[in-house]
C-alpha cells in the first residue's frame, strides 16, 4: 500500500466575502494548492469537494463538475456533504483512494458562502443539519445544542465560563499572525465574560463567527512525488470516521462525543501512535465547549481534565501540546464546507515550517486534524507526519 503525500495545500481569506461566489472562492484557494504543489492541472485523477448549504446559499446543487471547471481540471468529481465536516469525509475518501492505487493525483477541497444569506438565514440553513423532527421543530438552534451539552458537562464534570472564556482568548491570540484568519483581534478574559450572552453558558465570545472561504489540497502517491521530485515532506499516516445518534435526545452521553473517538482511534492505529505521540492539533472548536469535547475525544486529556487546559496554559503556543494555533474555526472563522480542508492546510503549513505560528512547534513531527459534524453525529481524524 502506497503512502499519500501532500504535494500542496491553498486557502483564501476567511471572512466576509458576501460578492464572491462558491466557484470564484474555490478557484482561487485551488489555484494556491497547484502553485505550492508543483502539479500539473492534467495529471488530477479526481476532485473531492465537501459543501454543506450549496442549495441554499446559492440555489446550487451538483457542484462536483462545477467546482473542477472552476479548478481547471477535466476529471470526476463528486461532491461530499457530512454537516461541518463535509470536507473532512472528502480527504479520507481521497486518501483511501490514493492508498488503494484508484489514484496517484487527486485534488481535495471545500468551500462555503455564507454570508449573502445574513445571521437569520445562516442560522436557518445551518439547521438543516440538527434532526428536524426532534430537534428543530422544538426550537433548538446549534448554539442551544451546544449550550445543552456545555451543561451537561458542567454537571457531571464541572468548571465554568471562565475556563471557556480562556479556550476564547487562546485562539484569538493564535489567529493574531495568521493572515486568513477572519479575526486578527486580541480579546481579554473579561470581554469574553461580559459579552452578550446567546445561550446560557455560551456567551457571543464562545461561538465562531459565519464565514465564506474555501480551501484545498493536492494529495499524491509516493510514488508520484518520487517520480516527479515533489517537495512534499508531509504524510497523512492515519485516517478514521466515526459516527453517533442525530438527535441529542437518543445519545448515551452529552458530555462526551463517541463519533470522534472512534475516529481518533481508528486514525491513531492506522498511523501506529497513540495520543501522547501527537505534538500539535487543529480541532473543531465550532463553539468553545467543542474544543474541549475534541481534546478528550483525541485522549489528550481524561475525560473532565481538557476543560482547564486553557486556563493551564497547556494547549496554547507555549503549552506541551499546542492546539489551534491557526485561530481554530473560533478565530480563523468557520466556511462549514471547508473547514475539514482548511484544518488540513493548516497542520501541513506548521509541520512544514511556513506557517507563521510554525516557531512555536520547531520540532514537530507529528499533528492532527479533528473534524466534526453537527453536534459530532460525524466526525473524521487525520493524523499528519513529517517524513523521515
Amino acid at each position: 500500500m502506497t503512502g499519500v503525500r501532500i504535494a500542496g495545500v491553498g486557502l483564501t481569506h476567511f471572512g466576509k466575502h458576501p460578492e464572491r461566489t462558491g466557484r470564484d472562492l474555490f478557484a482561487e484557494a485551488s489555484e494556491r494548492a497547484f502553485a505550492d504543489s508543483g502539479v500539473s492541472h492534467d495529471d488530477i485523477e479526481s476532485l473531492y469537494y465537501g459543501n454543506f448549504m450549496g442549495e441554499l446559499a446559492e440555489h446550487q446543487g451538483h457542484q462536483g463538475p462545477l467546482m473542477a471547471e472552476a479548478a481547471g481540471i477535466r476529471a470526476p468529481a463528486t461532491r461530499y456533504e457530512s454537516a461541518c465536516a463535509s470536507s473532512g469525509v472528502a480527504i479520507r475518501q481521497a486518501v483511501k483512494d490514493v492508498r488503494n492505487g484508484e489514484a496517484d493525483a487527486i485534488l481535495v477541497g471545500g468551500a462555503e458562502r455564507m454570508n449573502n444569506l445574513g445571521t437569520a438565514g445562516t442560522t436557518e440553513a445551518l439547521a438543516i443539519a440538527a434532526d428536524d423532527l426532534y430537534e428543530v421543530r422544538a426550537g433548538i438552534t446549534f448554539p442551544g445544542a451546544y449550550a445543552l451539552m456545555a451543561r451537561a458537562y458542567f454537571e457531571q464534570y464541572g468548571g465554568s465560563k471562565e475556563d471557556l472564556a480562556h479556550i476564547a482568548v487562546k485562539n484569538h491570540d493564535h489567529a493574531l499572525p495568521n493572515d486568513h484568519a477572519q479575526f486578527q483581534k486580541e480579546i481579554s478574559v473579561e470581554q469574553a465574560l461580559d459579552a452578550p450572552m446567546i445561550a446560557e453558558p455560551l456567551g457571543l465570545f464562545d461561538a465562531c463567527p459565519i464565514t465564506d472561504g474555501a480551501s484545498a489540497a493536492v494529495l499524491v502517491s509516493d510514488e508520484y512525488a518520487e517520480e516527479h521530485g515533489l517537495d512534499a515532506p508531509v504524510s497523512i499516516t492515519g485516517t478514521g470516521q466515526g459516527g453517533d445518534r442525530m438527535a441529542l435526545q437518543g445519545r448515551k452521553h452529552l458530555a462526551r462525543s463517541p463519533a470522534a473517538e472512534e475516529a481518533a482511534e481508528e486514525a491513531y492505529a492506522e498511523a501506529g501512535i497513540d495520543a501522547g505521540d501527537v505534538d500539535v492539533a487543529e480541532v473543531h472548536d465550532c463553539f468553545t465547549i467543542a474544543e474541549v469535547l475534541a481534546l478528550e475525544a483525541l485522549d489528550f486529556y481524561a475525560p473532565g481534565e481538557g476543560i482547564g487546559a486553557a486556563r493551564r496554559g497547556e494547549t496554547t503556543r507555549d503549552g506541551d501540546c499546542p492546539v489551534n494555533l491557526s485561530g481554530g474555526l473560533k478565530a480563523k472563522g468557520h466556511p462549514v464546507g471547508a473547514t475539514g480542508t482548511s484544518q488540513l492546510v493548516e497542520m501541513t503549513r506548521i509541520l512544514r515550517g511556513d506557517h507563521p505560528n510554525s516557531d512555536a512547534v520547531p520540532d514537530a513531527k507529528t499533528g492532527v486534524a479533528h473534524n466534526a459534524g453537527g453536534t459530532v453525529a460525524s466526525a473524521t481524524v487525520h493524523v499528519l507526519e513529517v517524513n523521515e
